[in-house]
């Protein structure tokens, strides 16, 4: 399987009711995505340009994270997503990418012209980041912020996971973080001021993801759509009734990207997919679904 000759991401776009993870289509192309990511030289740390469909060529050297490492930032449901910001790279011109992680999804809009604003909190992921974006020459496009993003500006208690790092949070975030842990103070940004006049946000706050979407003003959403990370089914219960209670539109991969229309529709944890808000009526993709 090579990206750059099967146009894997506009297939996504038209095949958006079967994202659910247990369809029959998508565990066929989850299988094709894996073998494709594993053989490719994205397992290298050298700094190689690999064909990446549609986005051009794209280097992301590999690095681990504790147990897990940067090809698993190559899954099935983040190729989803990157078909949905190929989709509408017209329509978002500036962008919020909350737990930018090595910088994956900000380096992908990046290439399709978006605008990105990258807010990641933990020392050695932001230098990560940092370098990545300098090698795949996206920074006049990104601007990578140390922080992480909550109700109000100010400074808080962080908790590193050593045993795997892309699970690290704020201090309350999570009931039980596991493993060794080092904890240490960072800078919190208000998501009043980071999300304004923004078009689109990817947010994957680690259990945070309440309290980011609370703080939202409500007229953002008259511009701002997000897809989010839900972390727990308490997480779930919390943004449904927020949103219904505003009239928000809520979409879920979890049921083939459908309207949510009750709390079962939506995902309680990333084994079930992302959840997309939205104050339109419909999630743009722009192709037809077959």
């Amino acid at each position: 399987m090579n990206l750059s000759e099967y146009n894997l991401f506009e297939a996504l776009q038209a095949t958006r009711t079967h994202h659910a993870r247990d369809t029959a289509l998508y565990k066929l192309l989850e299988s094709c995505c894996l073998d494709f990511i594993h053989n490719s030289d994205f397992k290298s740390e050298k700094e190689n340009a690999v064909p990446f469909g549609p986005f051009g060529s794209l280097t992301m050297p590999f690095q681990k994270m504790g147990a897990i490492n940067s090809l698993d930032l190559f899954g099935l449901d983040e190729l989803i997503l990157f078909s949905f910001y190929l989709a509408n790279k017209k329509r978002i011109k500036k962008a919020v990418d909350i737990g930018a992680n090595l910088g994956l999804h900000s380096i992908l809009m990046a290439k399709l012209g978006i605008s990105v604003t990258s807010y990641e909190p933990d020392d050695n992921h932001f230098d990560w980041l940092n370098s990545r974006l300098e090698i795949n020459e996206v920074l006049d496009k990104v601007t990578p912020v140390k922080a992480a993003v909550s109700g109000e500006n100010g400074m808080a208690e962080f908790i590193r996971v050593e045993g795997n790092t892309t699970g690290s949070h704020l201090a309350g975030a999570k009931s039980d973080p596991y493993g060794e842990l080092t904890k240490y103070m960072v800078e919190v940004k208000a998501a009043e001021d980071v999300f304004f006049d923004a078009d689109f946000a990817k947010i994957d706050a680690e259990g945070h993801e309440t309290v980011i979407l609370k703080a939202i003003p409500t007229p953002y959403w008259k511009k701002l759509e997000a897809v989010v990370e839900v972390g727990t089914a308490e997480n779930a219960d919390q943004i449904y009734d927020f949103f219904n209670g505003l009239s928000i539109n809520l979409f879920s991969q979890k049921t083939g990207w459908k309207k949510v229309t009750c709390l079962d529709d939506v995902p309680t944890s990333y084994k079930e997919g992302s959840l997309f808000i939205t104050g339109h009526s419909e999630m743009r993709w722009g192709k037809e679904t077959i």
